[in-house]
């Protein structure tokens, strides 16, 4: 298992250093396909290589036209099977962040948490490697408050930083019969103002966390994005006397995510690129909006 994990590791590295090559290719036969269409003359840079490009573009199809990217293989295989998503915590953890992570246990279908006890974070990948989990999620509080969520995609990667705010879990709502029971039912997302490049593939993470739900699913998870902040929200609807009259109930939990910091590896990978990261003078910027408008 672990030389079958080097070489794939191994593959997918070469996969992605071949990407800037595959670019470059693909950047000059997109000018000439413009050429062509528009009758200009053929850009100077590019016409001792014309004849070559021009019969790569005669076999080419929609299929391949486009070159793949390492995002296209960090989730090839996640049409095929359901998420199986591991969920623990820093170590010693509180009760305040043992009833979280009981809750989110509940929030994502398939996933099953664990006591982290003295185990170290290289470990634990490794055994989530050898049986098939897709992702790792890893809750960390300070002073018995929640305050950071990491979600690793294995095998291979991204891994998002999240910081973690304004939790509030079933737990900690008075009155039980407001929120009702916790449905196990596979739910549909709402992702709203995820507009640019960066929401995107944040919204990409975040959506392969839970598997495909039946169109009559009543249970709703929402992210939505206000100026970089995302707030999770769970509901159920009933509709008692038709289409027109939805009732839309809350059931918890609730908590606001700040994305700062996206990695090209797994979370053990000290070494691994840095795709994004928030710096200091971002705070500042009143104006800039990273993940959506």
């Amino acid at each position: 298992m672990l030389r079958r994990n080097i070489r794939l590791r191994r593959e997918y590295l070469y996969r992605k250093s071949l990407e800037g090559k595959e670019r470059l290719l693909y950047e000059k036969k997109r000018k000439i396909k413009e050429a062509l269409r528009e009758g200009k003359p053929v850009p100077t840079e590019l016409r001792n290589e014309e004849a070559a490009l021009r019969r790569e573009i005669d076999l080419e199809d929609e299929n391949i036209a486009v070159p793949r990217t390492h995002i296209d293989d960090e989730y090839a295989n996640a049409m095929e099977k359901d998420p199986k998503i591991l969920i623990t915590t820093s170590r010693n953890p509180s009760a305040p962040l043992a009833q979280f992570v009981k809750e989110l246990s509940f929030v994502f279908p398939n996933a099953q948490r664990m006591n982290r006890g003295g185990q170290v974070i290289s470990e634990i990948i490794e055994t989530c490697r050898a049986h098939d989990f897709t992702d790792v999620i890893l809750v960390h509080e300070h002073r018995g408050v929640p305050d950071g969520l990491i979600v690793s995609h294995l095998p291979f990667g991204p891994t998002a930083y999240f910081g973690l705010l304004n939790v509030v879990t079933r737990h900690d709502i008075k009155d039980k019969k407001s929120i009702g029971s916790m449905p196990e039912a596979y739910p549909h997302l709402i992702f709203d103002k995820f507009t640019t490049k960066l929401g995107e593939r944040t919204a990409n993470i975040l959506k392969h966390l839970f598997p495909v739900p039946k169109p009559d699913t009543k249970r709703i998870v929402t992210f939505a994005n206000q100026s970089d902040y995302i707030s999770f929200r769970h509901h159920i609807y009933e509709k008692h006397g038709g289409p027109k009259s939805i009732e839309l109930k809350e059931i918890g939990p609730r908590f606001e995510l700040r994305l700062y910091q996206l990695k090209l590896g797994t979370v053990d990978q000290a070494e691994a690129q840095t795709e994004w990261v928030i710096r200091p003078y971002m705070n500042t910027s009143k104006k800039q909006k990273y993940l959506g408008d």
